[in-house]
């Protein structure tokens, strides 16, 4: 089991090593990408598997005892969450191999092999016991998305990848203060331990951390009002890139915040998140509904989702961090299939702008029916996946009696499917617009896209066949998170 564990941080970072070595040799480098990727997702796979017969599993790096040293812990949340982020990067992946010989592809010389590293970031964000190892997957993740985002050199590029790293880097200095402040009146970083410490604290100074660490989380994960950097860096990036950003990079900053405020039951700051989640879910649907470009659109539906899944935080019930759990599970491969898709539109059409788009349903109507399902499932219409996730957390919500979040939960939903009807009626439906310049591509380029464009789409669709054992598996792993003893027990070995 530590082998495994080990292999989806290793695995991606050795393939990142030898794609920058054979950077020249194309062939060689997309293999290396593809292995290590392959690897690190089948052994997050097993871990699942492992961890669901077997209960949680820790992982004392080097051997030192949890108060000094790098402890990795693969609970059922964190088994849950990773196989689904490595299977994203990987299928990601894919689709770039086809699209780089297009103009919207990303360099092959650097795109691959820094998925590599922003993929050991994910997986070791996700499986890490302590703050500090977070904050280095946080940074490790930051160098390379920073980079991915920027690479090509486009005007554009740079300066919303300055927003990005700026605000980034305001949440990274937040973080390195927050782990002072833990220490200092905890005596350690462990989150196992913090949990079982942070009760003694006073009240002012446990809430005072929660806080702290919403803020901090919360920026990564851009809920309001902290979303500003999102929809300018996305849709100025590549769309593999892109594809990767908006089905992971807030998701982690998500994760994080289950995990911490979970573990160390910060309920009092539930109204709070609540209020907050509602803001959130408005503001990012009428985004949305505002933008003329599928890119933005979807960007801005990133930061809407996210308050789904802080909504079902900050009720801080049973239900309410299940709905979460779920959730989080089901947006990811939605949110990456719909970029990908959006990739192909661009490809086609020569833009992803509504203005310059049209009738692509007839002339294309597979990428119509590859939009089509993970749209209906983003609006949360049944019977896909994003019906029983939205369920989940609003049912959650009921049970709380939190009416005024469910109620804005439900129109933010009737506003997401207005946003979706719109795309399709701008680029779908209608006739051609003669001011698109499709662009041409081999067709082994297009094929490959497809095929990975579909397994993602049959992803979705997986996820909404096991949504009965998903449900219950998300439901034994909040039950995990809410009791901080179980935790410990498997830390302290």
């Amino acid at each position: 089991m530590n082998q495994l564990m080990a292999l989806t941080i290793v695995a991606p970072l050795l393939s990142a090593a030898t794609g920058f070595t054979l950077r020249r040799h194309p062939r060689a480098r997309d293999a290396a990408t593809i292995v290590g990727l392959t690897v690190a997702t089948i052994a997050s796979f097993a871990t699942l598997f492992f961890v669901r017969a077997n209960g949680a599993h820790a992982l004392n790096v080097g051997g030192w005892s949890p108060e000094l040293g790098i402890v990795l812990v693969a609970d059922l949340f964190a088994a849950l969450v990773l196989p689904v982020a490595l299977t994203i990067i990987l299928v990601v992946e894919i689709f770039a191999i086809g699209q780089r010989r297009t103009a919207w592809g990303a360099n092959p010389e650097f795109a691959g092999p820094l998925l590599g590293v922003l993929t050991a970031g994910v997986s070791l964000a996700i499986l890490t016991g302590d703050l500090f190892t977070l904050f280095v997957a946080f940074e490790l993740i930051l160098v390379s998305s920073y980079v991915l985002l920027t690479h090509q050199g486009q005007r554009g590029q740079i300066r919303s990848g300055m927003t990005y790293v700026v605000m980034n880097l305001f949440a990274s200095t937040l973080f390195l203060l927050g782990l002072a402040f833990v220490y200092a009146a905890t005596g350690t970083v462990n989150l196992a331990l913090i949990a079982e410490r942070i009760p003694e604290l006073d009240a002012g100074v446990r809430v005072g951390i929660g806080a702290w660490f919403f803020v901090v989380f919360g920026t990564k994960a851009a809920i309001f009002p902290l979303f500003s950097w999102l929809p300018d860096s996305y849709p100025t990036a590549p769309t593999t890139i892109t594809a990767v950003f908006a089905g992971l990079l807030t998701k982690i900053g998500i994760y994080a915040m289950i995990r911490f405020h979970t573990l160390t039951g910060m309920e009092d700051l539930g109204p709070v998140m609540l209020i907050i989640a509602g803001i959130t879910m408005v503001v990012g649907a009428f985004g949305a509904l505002a933008q003329s470009d599928v890119k933005r659109i979807l960007s801005f539906h990133v930061i809407s989702q996210i308050g789904y899944m802080l909504m079902g935080l900050g009720l801080f019930s049973l239900a309410g961090t299940t709905g979460a759990i779920l959730f989080l599970i089901h947006h990811m491969p939605v949110k990456t299939v719909l970029f990908l898709v959006g990739g192909l539109v661009e490809n086609e059409e020569g833009s992803s702008s509504l203005e310059l788009s049209g009738g692509l349903a007839a002339r294309r109507p597979l990428i119509a029916a590859l939009f089509a399902i993970p749209a209906l499932s983003l609006a949360g219409l049944p019977p896909f996946s994003g019906f029983v996730a939205k369920l989940a957390v609003i049912r959650a919500g009921i049970e709380e009696a939190a009416t005024p979040i469910v109620v804005v939960a439900l129109v933010a939903g009737a506003l997401t499917l207005l946003s979706m009807t719109k795309i399709w009626l701008g680029v779908f439906w209608g006739v051609d617009n003669d001011a698109s310049s499709p662009v041409s591509t081999a067709p082994a380029n297009r094929r490959l896209m497809f095929t990975a464009t579909g397994l993602a789409v049959v992803g979705t669709l997986v996820v909404s066949l096991l949504a009965g054992p998903l449900f219950d598996l998300s439901q034994r792993a909040a039950t995990d998170l809410r009791d901080g003893s179980s935790y410990a027990e498997v830390v302290r070995g």
